[in-house]
């Protein structure tokens, strides 16, 4: 299994059991989210707790909740909101900072394809979402979340560059 390491702060961002589509020129992943049911699971073993006098789960909790598979399986954690001031000042840091971690084979393809990147993200930055890793260090990469027009479940965003391949 390969898992996807931020280059900014060592969090699991990802791994290959999400598959990934490039775009923006190879700059951006994009991977697809699912909500999925989280908890306890009712199972019917065909057993009647009225005639065995147990009706009650007897203190055992059986409440699901639905998560996001990407943030529960990696424990991101959502963050405010950008306007876009705010945003274009994190992301000129946070661009500079990843430049400076870039392998040197990569780097000139990052320089010439970024700013097409992140014009893309502004032109959707009231309909994202943002979140970073479980350390939730500052100056780490940040992975975006959006829902397509009509989809019910969010689609994620990363920046190709800020993850290192890791073997498990």
């Amino acid at each position: 299994m390969l898992v996807y390491q931020d280059l900014l702060s060592g969090d699991e961002l990802l791994s290959d059991s999400f598959p990934y589509k490039e775009i923006q020129n190879g700059i951006l992943w994009e991977v697809e989210g699912k909500w999925v049911v989280k908890g306890a699971v009712d199972v019917d073993i065909g057993a009647n707790p009225s005639a065995e006098g147990g009706e009650d789960d007897e203190g055992v909790s059986d409440e699901a909740i639905k998560v996001v598979d990407i943030v529960d399986t990696f424990r991101l954690q959502e963050q405010p909101s950008f306007d876009k001031k705010t945003f274009l000042a994190f992301i000129k840091k946070y661009i500079k900072n990843l430049t400076e971690v870039i392998p040197d084979d990569q780097k000139d393809h990052f320089k010439k394809n970024v700013e097409a990147a992140v014009k893309w993200l502004l032109g959707m930055l009231k309909d994202l979402q943002f979140f970073v890793g479980e350390s939730m260090k500052d100056d780490a990469s940040i992975v975006f979340a959006y829902y397509k027009d009509g989809a019910t479940d969010p689609t994620f965003l990363y920046f190709a560059h800020s993850l290192k391949e890791v073997k498990c």
